[in-house]
């Protein structure tokens, strides 16, 4: 194999790969990232085992072949080569050596045999789809703060991405059981009938990545086991989280009857302050409403307390709550519009926040003792 590229596509290309891989592997050829030259450039692949990246790029290839080297090193040393620098891939007569050549630098670095690098997308996706790029930004953007971080409930550790009972919509549901996240779009050509699937955290965030830049459409595959997202030349290949996500739509409020309209800057501004003689652990902040009033309080025996009052809309009932602090601003930090909207019922029950400009995303808090 033989090879020229310039440093900066491939910088990219590796950055984006090379993210996947674990820097300690019991397994070393999951350290390494898999080089393919063909006539039409390179593709890039690193797995492990759950997640797979592949990347094709333009390159020239003055000799066509494959090989696996280690996925970290050879990124930090296509980061440390000079900007505008064209670099050669050259694996010579003995294969288990790959040389890294840029200008008066030259690298010589193991390599294991490409036959033995594993195919994790393989298989037959019996579901596909185009969805835009912005779409499905939004429906992870919006959700993927309340994804639970309990590995004992490992089926809350992803986005449940399916389509939405009685209705047109696609829609990614994430909760960690103090809190909900909803989001929805338009079903797309192709998605009706489709599997419920989990999408696990860590793909989550690296459709993060992959999104970054892209303006078009995205394919989305689906199988049983595995989700596939391609887009711009870059396709990633997930396994699915094996579980049954819980019956979300039974803890979504239907009937809070209280509502209260805060400004959302005042408000996430007012809860930040507040917070910050909190309990680390538990973050409760106590909410007092009455007429066109809240009054936001911190008890905290070890630090102090603290007041605060805003002006806002409500026209009810007296009512005191609680809430985990961290997890109101997470809420509020998804709100676009200049006011959030609460929808409340009692102290016990749960509390539905929506963006008033935003009618396909919800949020649900549980609300806790203070």
């Amino acid at each position: 194999m033989r090879v020229t590229i310039e440093r900066s596509s491939f910088l990219k290309a590796l950055n984006h790969v090379q993210s996947v891989v674990e820097r300690r592997n019991t397994i070393p050829i999951l350290s390494n990232v898999l080089i393919n030259a063909g006539k039409d450039g390179l593709r890039l692949t690193a797995t492990d085992l759950d997640i797979e990246i592949v990347e094709s790029i333009g390159a020239e290839t003055q000799r066509e072949g494959a090989v696996t080297v280690a996925a970290h090193m050879l990124y930090d040393i296509v980061r440390k080569l000079p900007e505008g620098a064209q670099l050669a891939l050259e694996q010579g007569p003995d294969s288990s050596r790959v040389n890294v050549i840029a200008g008066r630098s030259r690298f010589a670095l193991q390599a294991l045999p490409p036959e033995d690098f594993p195919d994790l997308s393989s298989g037959t996706f019996g579901t596909s789809f185009k969805l835009s790029a912005a779409d499905l930004r939004y429906l992870v953007e919006k959700t993927r703060f309340a994804i639970s971080t309990e590995e004992t409930r490992y089926y809350l550790n992803g986005i449940y991405l399916h389509q939405a009972s009685q209705s047109e919509s696609l829609r990614a549901v994430a909760t960690d059981g103090h809190r909900l996240a909803q989001a929805q779009v338009d079903l797309p050509q192709g998605a009706t009938g489709m599997p419920g699937v989990i999408v696990p955290r860590k793909t989550v965030l690296e459709i993060v990545k992959l999104l970054e830049g892209v303006e078009g459409d995205v394919e989305v595959a689906l199988s049983s086991s595995k989700i596939r997202f391609t887009a711009s030349g870059l396709v990633l290949t997930s396994k699915l989280i094996d579980g049954t996500f819980p019956d979300y739509e039974r803890v979504i409020p239907r009937n809070n009857s209280k509502q209260l309209t805060a400004d959302t800057k005042e408000f996430t501004a007012a809860v930040d302050r507040v917070s910050t003689i909190s309990f680390e652990k538990s973050r409760a902040v106590k909410l007092s409403l009455s007429k066109d009033r809240m009054g936001l309080a911190v008890n905290n025996p070890d630090s102090g307390s603290a007041e605060e009052e805003l002006p806002v809309t409500y026209d009810d009932e007296p009512i005191e709550i609680g809430f985990n602090s961290r997890y109101l601003l997470d809420v509020a930090g998804q709100i676009e519009a200049e006011n959030m909207r609460f929808e409340l019922q009692d102290a016990g029950s749960p509390t539905l926040v929506k963006d008033p400009d935003d009618a396909r995303a919800l949020y649900v808090l549980m609300p806790m003792r203070v």
